[in-house]
Formats: structure tokens, C-alpha cells, sequence
């Protein structure tokens, strides 16, 4: 054997034994899945890296050597194989060197992958409950009392296959109503479960589960009394099963034993109806019952709630998202703004309440006050009128408030008009931001009012004492500097002057040497171009 694949490797320590999981994340999952289906569909298959290439290429994977060998001894560093110890019989040298390499399923490994391929194959939906082997559980332990009560006349034999098969219903019984009752909970914790699917699992609960509760209401009292008959002879029964034959190792603790063949089984199987270690089985089962049944009920309020709604938007939902999937990208844009109320944002008046009656739709929501929504509204969507009527407010102190705030302003606009129009030439010149912004307006309203832009226009403020000249020029631009970032005016000679002068445009300079837009670019910087768009 290569170094690196011990056939006599210990055990996996526990921590190491989630290796045995990693080939299912693992790159190239698919391929290790095929690989360990190989080993664990036969018994004791030896399969060499080319068997186990000509099998992946039967089921349409194809693989080559060294992958197909690379593989298998990945397999082998995470414990799911393990080296095999057969001597290959190969006609060459070459295909010696391939055959020797030989590989077997590890016991652990055998084990993950059924887990796995069991987990795969499983569907989501709920699984029967094997209510009747509780029955049948009565009377394998009325049989296993009369031959424990007469030992030296005792079938070994029948008596070994009445307490594997008891062993066996309980474990599959237990599993069966921990999978129901997971997938129970799974669906009555959704808050869309509403028309059809609200009846058939109020049905499912009202007739399955009270079925599955009687079953063990009556018949787990019945084997809790056989199993405190047994306790005291049960040693009886295992001195019976111990002069079978069965599977001896140097090393007793590395032989697995079939169930009830140790003293721990028979108490932990009477620990689960006696409830003797804690809540016993049938505690639980009745407890869940009751929590499923009440999360019921809370579901059937919700429906009935008149301060909710009556059913969930689930069907529309899946509507919406069946046009989507059938639509085209303009039309599930549109679609999605219908939907939800994606439009752009604009301010809304509130009348009488408003707090800026200047503040209309066309303003941004971004400059605007925020606007308190009613809770109502907010967390129900409920336009209704709620409470008293509010009493119309007094406009004399907002009026003096918006009037001082207006004269700020309106001062603010002035001292940023004139300091516009004292710049003159603005290529190359430093502004404040407010002086920049005023400027930007200018342009803009001139753009609007002549998108060409075939020849010099002048646009001068409301109620301002400024006016902008600009002239179109295909190899020169404007560069105004501020403190906040640069604004660069591609294929535009600027000119600002007092309103009243009406001075003419002066002839354009040479551009700067850097045209680019440089700094820190804040939300007002832009470049126009004669076109009327932003660069």
C-alpha cells in the first residue's frame, strides 16, 4: 500500500466523523455521490479507480483516470473508503500501476450514504404516523412475558425475533410521529395559510390527529403495564437471548448489538411511556396536539379579526409573479411600479395642515420637510377618519414664520445674485455653492427655453438683479470652482452681469487647462452641453 492509505486505520474520533458529510458540499459533489453509490449498492464491492471510471461512464459521467483515482482517495482521507488489501491481477506493468490502487467502503460510510440517499429521496410532504404497531407492540410483550416467565422451556428463536420486532415498531413509530409532527408545525406556522389549505389541515387536525391520540391514549397504557411486568424478569430474557449465536470481537465494544439485547434498552424504552426520566412520550404527543390545535385557532382569529384582513394577498402574490415570469423586462418594470407604488416620490399637499404651503408635488422630497403619516395608514393602510375632527390651526404665526423665512431667503438669493454678477467672465472663477446653484438654475431655465442652443441667449432672475449670458462654443467650456467640488459647462462660454447694465456677452476666453470636472462632484454638479443634457 501507497503511503497515505492505511487499510488498518483506527476509528474516526467523533470531531473527525464530519468528514464523512464533506463530499456532499464538497466541489465535484455529484461525482463523489455517484462514486459511494457504487461502493454501497452491492455488498462488499472492491472497485479499483478503472472500475470505478467505466461504471461513472455507464451512467453518463465522465471521468478520466487520475480524476476517477483522485476521487476515490479524496474518499478515503475523509473516511467514507478505505484501501483494500486484494491483489490486483493486471497483464501489464502500465495498468498495474492504476489496479493496484483498490477501494471498499468504510462501515461509517456506508451508513452516510444511505442517510443521504434516504434524506434525498424523501419528499416534503406529511408522513403517516405507524399508529397500529402500538397494538401490535401488546402483544409481542404478552408473548415475551410467558416465555420470560418459563426460561428453561423458551423458543430462543422466537423469542429473539419478538423483541427485535418490538424494538424496531418502537423506533419506527417514534419517528414517524416526530416527522408528522415536524412538518405539522411547519405548516401551521405559516401566515398564509388561508382558504382551501386552512380547511384540509383543520381537517387534517381535527380527524388525524385526534386519531393518532386515541390510538396512544389507548394502547400506551396497556404496554406501560406489560413493560413493569418485565421489568423484574428481564434479566430472564436476556440470559435467553445471550446462548444465541451471535457476532463475538476481541474488542466487545467495537460489536453493535441488535436493540433489547442490553439491560439499557428495556429502561429506556420504559422511561418512554413511564415518563419515569422526564415527560414521557405520550405527554409529548398530547402536548403537541394541544399546541398544534392552538396555533389553529389562532390562525382561524386571524382570519376572523375585523381590525385585519380577511385573507392574505398569497394568490395575488403568485399571479404577480407568474406575469413576471412571462413578461418582458419594460413591462415587469411597469408591472412592478403598478404593483407597489414605485413611482417617483413627491411631495403631497395636506392642506390646512400642511407646514409649507410652498412645498407642491413639483418640489423633491429631498429639500421638503418630512411629512408625519397616521398610523392608521402607516401600519394598516386604513384611510378612514379616526377620532375628533381636528380643529382648523392658526395661520398668523406660521405667516410670520414663512415670511421671515422667505425674506432670508429671498436675501440669501440677492447677495448670491450679486456676487454673480460681479464675477463677470466665470471661466476659471471661484464661487460660493449658493452663487454655483443660481448659476445652474440659469442655465437650466435658458436650456429649457432653448434646447438648441444655436446662438448666444441671455436669461436673467426673477427678481434679481443678474443676468447669464451664454454663448455656444464647440472647443471652449466654462469651469466654475467652489469649495464643494468644480463645475465644468462643456461647449458653453458663460457671462453674468447686473440686470440692469444688459451688457452684451463678452468674446470668449481661452479654456482652461484642465476642461474636465474635477474635486469632490456633490448633488448639484453637472455638465451641460448644448444639447441640453448632463454630462
Amino acid at each position: 500500500m501507497e503511503e497515505g492509505l492505511d487499510a488498518h486505520a483506527p476509528d474516526p474520533e467523533p470531531d473527525e466523523r464530519q468528514l464523512l458529510y464533506r463530499h456532499v458540499t464538497a466541489e465535484h459533489s455529484t461525482e463523489y455521490l455517484a462514486i459511494m453509490r457504487l461502493f454501497t449498492e452491492t455488498l462488499l464491492a472492491d472497485l479499483s479507480a478503472e472500475d470505478v471510471r467505466t461504471r461513472l461512464a455507464e451512467r453518463g459521467i465522465r471521468l478520466s483516470l487520475e480524476q476517477a483515482e483522485d476521487r476515490c482517495i479524496k474518499l478515503v482521507g475523509w473516511k467514507n473508503l478505505m484501501p483494500s488489501m486484494r491483489d490486483p491481477r493486471v497483464p501489464t506493468v502500465a495498468a498495474f500501476q492504476h489496479a493496484r490502487r483498490r477501494f471498499q467502503t468504510t462501515r461509517l460510510g456506508s451508513a452516510v450514504q444511505r442517510q443521504i440517499d434516504e434524506i434525498l429521496q424523501t419528499s416534503d410532504g406529511a408522513r403517516e404516523v405507524a399508529r397500529e404497531l402500538l397494538g401490535s407492540m401488546v402483544t409481542l410483550l404478552d408473548r415475551i412475558l410467558l416465555q420470560a416467565r418459563t426460561p428453561h422451556t423458551a423458543d430462543a428463536e422466537a423469542l429473539a425475533a419478538d423483541v427485535t420486532t418490538l424494538f424496531n415498531n418502537q423506533k419506527i413509530f417514534v419517528e414517524s410521529v416526530r416527522d408528522f409532527y415536524t412538518y405539522l408545525s411547519s405548516v401551521l406556522s405559516r401566515y398564509d395559510l388561508v382558504d382551501d389549505e386552512y380547511a384540509s389541515f383543520k381537517g387534517l387536525l381535527l380527524e388525524y390527529v385526534d386519531l393518532i391520540d386515541t390510538d396512544v391514549s389507548r394502547h400506551a397504557p396497556a404496554v406501560l403495564d406489560r413493560l413493569e411486568q418485565l421489568e423484574p424478569i428481564v434479566g430472564s430474557v436476556l440470559a435467553v437471548l445471550d446462548n444465541l449465536p451471535g457476532l463475538t470481537s476481541a474488542d466487545p465494544a467495537q460489536v453493535q448489538r441488535l436493540p433489547g439485547r442490553q439491560c439499557k434498552d428495556w429502561t429506556e424504552l420504559l422511561a418512554w411511556y413511564s415518563g419515569s426520566e422526564g415527560p414521557s412520550g405520550p405527554s409529548h404527543l398530547r402536548s403537541a396536539a394541544e399546541a398544534a390545535l392552538n396555533q389553529l385557532i389562532t390562525n382561524a382569529r386571524r382570519l376572523l379579526a375585523s381590525a385585519g384582513t380577511t385573507g392574505t394577498r398569497r394568490a395575488d402574490l403568485l399571479h404577480l409573479a407568474a406575469l413576471f415570469t412571462q413578461a418582458s423586462a419594460e413591462e415587469a418594470h411597469r408591472g412592478f411600479a403598478a404593483a407597489y407604488g414605485t413611482y417617483p416620490a413627491r411631495h403631497v399637499g395636506l392642506g390646512p395642515d400642511e407646514a409649507d404651503p410652498r412645498a407642491t408635488p413639483a418640489h423633491s422630497w429631498w429639500d421638503t420637510d418630512p411629512v408625519d403619516v397616521p398610523v392608521s395608514l402607516r401600519e394598516r393602510g386604513d384611510r378612514a377618519a379616526r377620532g375628533r375632527t381636528a380643529r382648523i390651526p392658526d395661520p398668523g404665526l406660521d405667516r410670520e414664520r414663512l415670511t421671515a423665512q422667505f425674506e432670508a431667503e429671498q436675501a440669501e438669493r440677492q447677495a448670491a445674485a450679486a456676487e454673480l454678477a460681479a464675477a463677470g467672465q466665470l471661466n476659471g472663477r471661484t464661487l460660493t455653492p449658493a452663487a454655483r446653484d443660481l448659476l445652474l438654475d440659469l442655465v437650466s431655465q435658458a436650456l429649457v427655453q432653448h434646447p438648441s442652443l444655436s446662438e448666444p441667449v441671455s436669461i436673467t432672475g426673477a427678481d434679481l438683479d443678474v443676468t447669464v449670458h451664454a454663448a455656444p462654443s464647440a472647443a471652449e467650456a466654462t469651469r466654475i470652482l467652489a469649495h464643494d467640488g468644480d463645475t465644468t459647462f462643456t461647449g458653453l462660454v458663460l457671462h453674468a452681469s447686473a440686470a440692469k447694465s444688459a451688457s452684451p456677452p463678452l468674446p470668449a476666453e481661452e479654456p482652461a487647462a484642465d476642461g474636465t470636472l474635477s474635486g469632490v462632484p456633490r448633488r448639484h454638479d453637472a455638465v451641460s452641453s448644448p444639447d441640453g443634457s448632463s454630462q
